[in-house]
C-alpha cells in the first residue's frame, strides 16, 4: 500500500506551510531515515525524513517549490516495489491540453523545452529551487532566476550565482535575457511597458517563468500608482515588491500585536561596562592560551559536567548578560512574568530569549534555565541555538517558551533603541554599543578616565508592572554590569 508524504504540523499554531524543495528525485529508492524534502513551518526549515524504505514518486500535480500547503496536503508517495502510484491511473492528458501546450514556432526554445519523463510516463517538472537570501537578492537586482543554473546542494540556486548572473547581464545589456529566454513578452505587453513606464525585466524578476501580457504591465502600474505617493520615486519601485515570506508575515503578525495591545513603556540608562569587558577578555584569553582547565573547573563546580570534554566557546556579552539577569529576575520576578487569559504568571524559572539576525527574518531562540547554569554552558547553548537559527535548521521548541529576552544591536554601531516586547512576556532588554568615552570618576578631585560605556533600554508592559519597580529593576542590572562579582559568586 502506498505510503503518503504530507505536509507535517511543525508547531501547534501552524495551519499551512511552505514547501521549500525535494532532496530526493522522483524513481529514487530511498530507506527509512532518509531525508525526502525541505519544508518550512512558522519560523524555520525542516528536512523531513522517510519513516518508510520503497521507491519515491512524485505526482505530476504535486506542491512546486514555494508553494504553500495545508498541513496534512500531499506531497508525494513512498511505494513498496512492483507497486503502481495512485496516481498512474489518471492516464494521459487529454489531446487538447496536449495540443495547447505545443510550441509554437515562434516559441524561443528555452520556453518549449520539454518536461523530463520518469518511470510509468508521469511528467516531473524540472522549476530550480532558490535560497529565500537568493530570491531577495534576485528581485533587488533584477534578475530572472528561473533560468539561472544553481551551484548549490541538489543545484538549488543560492546568493553566489544570482550575482554571477546580474554581473553577466551588467557586461552585455539585454543580451543574456533575450537568449536565454529569460524575460517573455507579448509585443504588445512591451508597448504598453514604455506607454506607462515599466521596466520589464524588473517585473518578470518578481514574476519568474510566466510570459508577460498587457494585464501583467497595467496590474504592475496600478499597484504604483496606489503605492507611491512621491512624484520623483523610481517608476519601477512597485514592480522590484516581493511577496511576504510566512516567516516575514509571523514577525510581522507579532510585532504588530505587540506595538497595538501592551501598554509598552522604555527606560533608558548609560552604564559602565569596563569591568565586563575586562572579564570576557580574560575568560578568552584564557580559552585561546590553551588553558581551560580553570574554566572548566569552574564549570563543574557549577554542575555543568555534560560539556567535559567539549569545546568552550568564548562567551558574548549576550551570554554574560543572560546569566547576570538571570540572577536580577530572580530578585524581581515581576519583570520575569507573561500576561495569560487567567491572569499574570510569575516565572520562577528563568528562560531567556536572544534575538538572532538571519537571512529568514528575525528569529528568539530560548536558552533555558539560565538561573542555574554557568557563563560557560549558557555560551555553548546559545552558540549553538544561533547557528542552528541562521542555518534554517532550529527547531519550534527552540523558539517557544522564553520569559525574558535580549536584543542586541551594538554590533551594528547602535547606541541606543526601543525594543519591542516579545510577547507574552512582561520585558525585554535592548543593548547598545560597548564605546570609550572619557568620564568623571570623582567628582570631588575631578578626576577624569577612559572608561567603556554602554547603553541599555528596558521596554516593559505597564499593564504587568509599573514603572517604580522596572526602574529598580533596571538599577539593578546597571549594578551588575558595572559590579560583575555581584552575580558572578552566585
Amino acid at each position: 500500500m502506498a505510503y503518503e508524504i504530507v505536509m507535517p504540523r511543525l508547531g501547534w499554531t501552524m495551519e499551512e506551510g511552505l514547501f521549500v524543495e525535494w532532496l530526493k528525485k522522483d524513481g529514487d529508492t530511498v530507506k527509512a531515515g532518509d531525508l525526502l524534502c525541505a519544508v518550512e513551518g512558522d519560523k524555520a526549515i525542516n528536512e523531513i525524513e522517510s519513516f518508510e524504505a520503497g521507491l519515491l514518486r512524485i505526482p505530476p500535480d504535486a506542491p512546486l517549490p514555494g508553494a504553500k500547503v495545508k498541513v496534512g496536503g500531499l506531497l508525494g508517495y513512498i511505494l513498496s516495489p512492483g507497486e503502481a502510484a495512485p496516481f498512474a491511473s489518471q492516464g494521459n492528458p487529454p489531446a487538447e491540453a496536449t495540443k495547447a501546450s505545443a510550441p509554437s514556432a515562434a516559441t524561443p526554445a528555452a520556453e518549449a523545452a520539454a518536461p523530463a519523463t520518469h518511470p510509468g510516463g508521469n511528467a516531473q517538472r524540472t522549476e530550480p529551487t532558490i535560497s529565500p537570501r537568493a530570491r531577495r537578492i534576485a528581485s533587488e537586482l533584477g534578475v530572472a532566476w528561473l533560468s539561472v543554473k544553481g551551484s548549490g546542494r541538489t543545484g538549488r540556486i543560492v546568493e553566489r550565482d544570482v550575482r554571477a548572473a546580474a554581473q553577466m547581464a551588467t557586461r552585455a545589456p539585454g543580451v543574456a535575457a533575450q537568449s536565454s529566454g529569460e524575460l517573455r513578452t507579448s509585443p504588445l505587453a512591451r508597448r504598453r511597458a514604455g506607454e506607462l513606464n515599466v521596466v520589464l525585466q524588473a517585473l518578470a524578476a518578481v514574476q519568474p517563468g510566466i510570459r508577460l501580457e498587457v494585464a501583467d504591465v497595467e496590474a504592475a502600474a496600478a499597484r504604483r500608482s496606489r503605492r507611491l505617493d512621491v512624484a520623483d520615486v523610481p517608476a519601477d519601485a512597485a514592480a522590484l515588491s516581493t511577496p511576504m515570506s510566512g516567516v516575514r508575515k509571523l514577525i510581522a503578525e507579532r510585532m504588530g500585536s505587540s506595538a497595538h495591545t501592551t501598554a509598552a513603556v522604555t527606560l533608558t540608562t548609560e552604564v559602565d561596562a569596563t569591568e565586563l569587558v575586562r572579564i570576557r577578555k580574560e575568560i578568552a584569553a584564557d580559552l585561546a592560551g590553551g588553558r581551560p582547565q580553570v574554566v572548566r573547573a569552574a564549570m563543574q563546580q557549577t554542575g555543568d559536567s555534560l560539556l567535559a570534554g567539549a569545546a568552550i566557546p568564548a562567551p558574548s556579552y549576550n551570554d554574560l548578560l543572560a546569566r547576570l539577569l538571570a540572577v536580577a529576575l530572580q530578585e524581581f520576578p515581576a519583570l520575569n512574568a507573561s500576561l495569560h487569559a487567567d491572569g499574570i504568571v510569575q516565572h520562577t524559572a528563568v528562560h531567556i530569549g536572544m534575538a538572532v539576525d538571519t537571512e529568514r527574518g528575525l528569529l528568539v531562540p530560548v536558552v533555558r534555565d539560565v538561573h542555574k547554569k554557568s557563563v560557560q554552558a549558557i555560551a555553548a547553548e546559545s552558540a549553538l541555538l544561533s547557528a542552528n537559527a541562521r542555518a534554517g535548521k532550529i527547531s519550534a521548541d527552540d523558539l517557544r517558551g522564553g520569559t525574558f529576552t535580549i536584543s542586541n544591536l551594538g554590533m551594528y554601531e547602535i547606541d541606543a533603541f526601543t525594543p519591542i516586547i516579545n510577547l507574552p512576556e512582561c520585558a525585554i532588554l535592548g543593548v547598545g554599543r560597548i564605546v570609550a568615552k572619557q568620564v568623571v570618576v570623582d567628582e570631588e578631585s575631578e578626576t577624569v578616565a577612559v572608561r567603556k560605556l554602554m547603553t541599555l533600554s528596558l521596554t516593559f508592559d505597564h499593564r504587568l508592572v509599573d514603572g517604580g519597580p522596572a526602574a529598580r529593576f533596571l538599577q539593578r542590572v546597571k549594578r551588575f554590569v558595572e559590579h560583575p562579582y555581584l552575580w558572578l559568586t552566585r
